[in-house]
């Protein structure tokens, strides 16, 4: 078991710990017990899917509030924040809450890694091309694969972040 970092209120919950590179990987654990790391693929088809319902530029706009907030550290506030988002989406609002939840946590795991240079930004990438460029889910997660971190810099500046 690692630090648990948020509890909903199904009784689901986020933690970090120990992933194949470092201990920042993030596991969510159902009510029921069952703990996996959440992957991008997943969580790419849930924005997708609400994005369907509730618009594009929302989902990303959310996304973009939860990213300006996201540093090295985790914050109360930011979940606080979290939490009142997710109340917009009625009965989707404790997947809303989980989700981007999760996408906080791994936006501040990226911040953490020894020496990086993109940080958050490469989620935010993903995130933008698939709900504002309309890439596909598997697309999207995998886009920046094998690039160097200076190509994908530059299609982040190119993109104003």
């Amino acid at each position: 078991m690692g630090i648990k970092i948020r509890t909903f209120q199904d009784g689901s919950f986020l933690e970090y710990d120990k992933g194949s590179f470092d201990s920042w990987c993030v596991y969510f654990t159902k009510a029921s017990g069952e703990r996996k790391p959440p992957r991008d693929m997943d969580y790419f088809a849930q924005l997708k899917e609400l994005a369907s319902r509730y618009g594009a530029s929302r989902v990303y706009d959310d996304y973009v509030h939860i990213y300006d907030r996201t540093g090295k550290k985790i914050s109360e506030a930011v979940f606080s924040e979290i939490h009142i988002l997710a109340e917009y989406y009625g009965k989707d609002a404790l997947q809303v809450e989980v989700l981007l939840s999760i996408l906080y946590m791994t936006m501040i795991a990226e911040e953490q890694k020894e020496y990086t240079r993109l940080g958050k930004r490469i989620k935010r990438l993903g995130v933008y091309q698939l709900l504002m460029e309309g890439k596909s889910i598997r697309e999207s997660a995998n886009f920046t694969r094998g690039m160097g971190w200076r190509d994908i810099a530059a299609l982040c500046e190119a993109r104003g972040f």
